[in-house]
């Protein structure tokens, strides 16, 4: 009898699992659908930057259809951020968020960190997502990253250094040295020279520069160590290479910085 119970017991689970599975399935296509009608073969039909109207009234039609579905509201947001419109943005990808926690969720926090610049609030929705997802990726970069970044934001140095340190240890672990983010090792020499340990930092701005030769933030910032250190002719040797290596677009590559200004980019 026991037995039976048990045999009983996994067949209506895997029943269960089954009928799971394939409404999951059914979803996804459903879903795969409506993108097709309302966002390739409607919203990209238009330049959001001249349309937005019509880019927006193409989702608003979508939504008629599935309210539920987190990607439209995440593309109503999307051009707002990019206008510089956070408020409004914010407004839709928080409907993202409530019908795709997982997937929208560390982009609204990367919104708030990189774009809104609201630094507190991007920390807490970050430490969230660790919560819930683990420490997870958005935009090339650990969710620890950007509490860095939003850290170094709020003049909270040493909180820096130990997430990016341990996020740059993680990386050479993983790649070795040759795979070591420039971002990630420039940010950890900003907060040592910050905390005015200039030779620290500038041991960060050669690394960065080892996996990003050009880089002209690593150059510039480095160069006002060597300042700060005295050796004035190669501040101004390094100096000049930094602007003109900018001129010419060796900048920070992260994708959004067409769009924002990334903490300690010069004015150049």
């Amino acid at each position: 009898m026991q037995k039976l119970s048990i045999i009983t017991f996994l067949s209506l689970s895997f029943f269960s699992f089954s009928q799971t599975q394939e409404a999951e399935l059914e979803k996804r296509k459903r879903h795969d659908e409506l993108q097709q009608k309302f966002v390739t073969d409607c919203a990209e039909h238009y330049n959001y930057n001249y349309n937005m109207n019509e880019w927006q009234a193409c989702l608003d039609a979508g939504l008629k259809v599935d309210s539920t579905y987190a990607y439209f509201w995440q593309q109503k947001a999307m051009p707002y951020f990019k206008a510089r419109k956070y408020e409004v943005g914010m407004n839709y990808i928080d409907k993202a968020v409530l019908y795709d926690a997982e997937r929208w969720q560390p982009y609204r926090a990367f919104i708030k960190c990189i774009f809104a610049k609201t630094y507190k609030d991007a920390i807490l929705d970050f430490e969230d997502c660790i919560k819930k997802f683990g420490n997870g990726y958005v935009m090339d970069h650990t969710y620890n990253f950007y509490i860095a970044i939003s850290c170094l934001q709020l003049n909270e140095f040493s909180k820096v250094e130990i997430l990016l340190q341990d996020y740059v240890n993680q990386m050479l672990a993983k790649n070795g040295e040759d795979w070591l983010h420039p971002t990630a090792l420039f940010y950890l020499g900003i907060s040592q020279y910050e905390q005015s340990r200039f030779e620290e930092a500038i041991t960060n701005f050669d690394k960065a520069l080892k996996n990003y030769k050009n880089l002209a933030e690593a150059q510039y910032y480095k160069a006002i160590c060597l300042a700060k250190l005295g050796k004035t002719e190669e501040y101004q040797t390094l100096l000049k290479e930094a602007f003109e290596n900018a001129k010419i677009g060796y900048k920070l590559s992260e994708d959004n910085t067409i769009y924002e200004t990334y903490p300690y980019q010069p004015r150049w």
